[in-house]
């Protein structure tokens, strides 16, 4: 598929539902990790029931959070974002629409997630890369520079999520500096510059995270999000911290670890990174297989073909079996169903879907506290492109989440701190 083509989520699903041959995929994962200064979280939550419009569907969650500044940033968000992007979603959606609403809560529920965290610490930051999986649907959301990457039965590579380091992207440095922040190295004196690009005032060298509220609201938790459908042929997803991506790269990663079992896979990958200079940073890995339910495969030797890492995730062919495996075999390749990155809240929290399926209009999108008809703020009010300004049009905000969103595209001052509820910093 050509990149930036996407294919509606109802087609994809209404398929499955045609094929009696579709199972839900089996999933099992592994995790390890080095620690150097204690600053990065797992949060691993499989088998999540959910009551939906059309019955009762299952997900599962893996998350990473890489701490910087101290850990208050990286336990909080483990310990409160799912919850918020789950209240982000209206109730009784069947799964089609339940799977087209999560890219939008996820961005609800990062920004939640930062706006309550803002009265918790001043400096403490993290990194934040989540993975839902619901059914063959892959969901990633990110900020930062942990990164999630995905292997399909092919041998297919795949980046499900974005780095946020200012080296490294030059929109974010143009989005920074647009919105009143700065960009440049450490000055060391007499015209001397060292080290990574950095956002001053903070010095930070990520442009997007959650919490970080010393360095100004324009280092926004707004997250980059891609959903992937993956063919029944499955495959192997790797979410690891900086600490792994700074010494491996995606195809050694995948192929130091090919033929292993998830939880000997992370702790490979692991290995893999620490061992050239030693421990450098906190270094965390998590392994997720996606694959057919079947009995676990005989242990495979470590080769270096693609083909070992198929075999994975494909039922072997049997002699009574074959024709019906030639005959049914789903092509081995990813669909993009939907990705977005930009950092705008009224690109981010609008929708295609009818107004009545996908807003609860008396809440506010993004903090979810119900808010009187009238007083709520539409997320176009201000927007700087006239096609979509719609005052008048949902999804709508509280007045405190629309003072965030201003601050973070940069149409107020941001102030000393982070985010201003109005009350004396």
């Amino acid at each position: 598929m050509s990149r930036g083509e996407t294919i509606p989520l109802s087609v994809l699903l209404r398929r499955e539902l045609a094929s009696e041959k579709i199972e839900k995929p089996e999933i099992s994962h592994g995790e390890a990790s080095q620690s150097k200064k204690g600053e990065d979280f797992l949060f691993v939550k499989t088998g999540c029931e959910r009551v939906l419009g059309d019955g009762v569907t299952s997900f599962s969650a893996f998350a990473l959070f890489d701490g910087h500044n101290g850990s208050m940033a990286a336990i909080y968000t483990k310990e409160n974002l799912l919850n918020n992007v789950l209240s982000a979603i209206p109730p009784e959606l069947n799964r089609d629409e339940w799977l087209s609403a999560l890219p939008r809560a996820l961005v609800a529920g990062f920004v939640k997630t930062d706006k309550d965290f803002q009265g918790e610490a001043r400096t403490s930051g993290t990194t934040v890369t989540i993975a839902i999986i619901e059914g063959w649907v892959v969901t990633v959301a990110s900020v930062g520079d942990s990164r999630c990457i995905l292997e399909s039965a092919e041998g297919g590579i795949y980046y499900l999520s974005a780095d946020h380091r200012l080296e490294c992207n030059e929109e974010e440095r143009e989005r920074i500096t647009s919105s009143g922040g700065e960009v440049g190295r450490l000055n060391t004196g007499g015209g001397t510059q060292i080290g990574p690009l950095r956002c001053w005032p903070g010095g930070l060298c990520l442009s997007r995270s959650i919490g970080d509220m010393d360095v100004g609201e324009f280092i926004v938790p707004v997250p980059y999000v891609k959903q992937v459908k993956l063919s029944s042929a499955g495959g192997r997803i790797i979410i690891a911290s900086d600490g792994v991506w700074d010494s491996v790269s995606a195809e050694a990663a995948f192929e130091c670890a090919r033929g292993m079992q998830p939880d000997a896979a992370a702790t490979q990958i692991v290995k893999e990174a620490v061992q050239p200079k030693g421990i450098r940073d906190d270094t965390t890995c998590i392994v997720i297989d996606v694959h057919l339910p079947e009995k676990p495969p005989p242990p495979h030797p470590k080769k270096t073909a693609k083909g070992v890492f198929k075999a994975m995730f494909r039922k072997k062919s049997s002699e009574s079996s074959s024709y019906i495996d030639k005959e049914y075999c789903e092509p081995d390749f990813v669909e993009e169903l939907f990705e977005e990155g930009s950092a705008l809240l009224s690109d981010r929290l609008d929708t295609r879907y009818p107004i009545c399926n996908m807003f609860k209009l008396f809440m506010c999108a993004v903090c979810q506290v119900e808010i009187k008809p009238g007083e709520g703020i539409s997320v176009h009010a201000g927007s700087a492109d006239s096609k979509k300004s719609r005052p008048w049009d949902g999804p709508f905000l509280c007045s405190s989440c629309q003072e965030k969103r201003e601050a973070m595209e940069g149409t107020r001052p941001s102030g000393n701190g982070r985010y201003s509820s109005g009350s004396d910093e």
